[in-house]
């Protein structure tokens, strides 16, 4: 399987971005060509994406 670290060595950028991105965070300011380029090493890499829908968002 692999890995966020595997990810970020193809698509050239940290770890800790790919991971933000992968994990839909809200607070991640990256540009679309970014945002592309990290989706596009992952899906070529056969990394299992998740939709964002399925976060769930609570209101209290």
């Amino acid at each position: 399987m692999t890995s966020i670290k595997e990810i970020a060595l193809v698509a050239g950028f940290s770890q800790s971005t790919v991971s933000r991105l992968l994990n839909h965070d809200e607070t991640l300011s990256v540009s679309e060509s970014t945002r592309i380029k990290i989706l596009e090493t992952a899906k070529k890499l056969h990394y299992p994406l998740r939709p964002q829908e399925l976060k769930k968002k609570y209101k209290i």
